[in-house]
């Protein structure tokens, strides 16, 4: 994350032993692309605060997202997460992990796949989902593979690794 720009405060002896916010404020670069998206998926506007933050690590993002509920929509957990499963069950690359199982950034490391667990925060009608992934597999190197796949109307997990490195 953060670019690769050569700047004080991304060099490994600044960064190690400490995570840091950047991109605060709604200014990061892919926040547009992220409403964007979403909107499509919701099909209607939609608005994103996306603050990322740095670790001290390679390689790897963890998200933490959250959402209101929709009016209407089931607010039982037991509901929304059958709705998370059942929407991804098809997914060869998404997983929506084991009840109690949390994602990990060490699991995702080297493999094209994202680890998700959801959850719902009664108190406040909002639905958690923090969701990990290599951001080099399942970021831009994995994509172009996927894409070029199925483009090619080749088997889309072609070339892909499903599991992770991470003993």
């Amino acid at each position: 994350g953060a670019g690769r720009a050569v700047k004080a405060n991304l060099l490994g002896s600044e960064v190690m032993g400490s995570m840091s916010p950047y991109g605060v404020g709604g200014v990061h670069r892919h926040t547009p692309e992220m409403e964007q998206n979403l909107g499509l998926a919701a099909g209607a506007p939609v608005s994103v605060s996306f603050t990322p933050t740095l670790a001290p690590m390679a390689r790897g993002i963890i998200a933490t997202c959250t959402a209101r509920l929709a009016a209407g929509a089931p607010s039982d957990p037991a509901a929304v997460r059958a709705a998370w499963v059942e929407q991804y069950a098809d997914e060869p690359f998404v997983h929506v992990l084991p009840e109690g199982r949390w994602p990990r950034t060490a699991d995702t490391l080297g493999a094209n796949t994202v680890l998700l667990q959801v959850a719902v925060d009664a108190r406040t009608g909002r639905v958690v989902v923090v969701a990990c992934e290599d951001n080099l597999t399942k970021g831009t190197a994995g994509g172009a593979i996927q894409s070029a796949n199925l483009a090619l109307d080749l088997p889309e997990a072609g070339g892909l690794p499903v599991s992770g490195l991470a003993p």
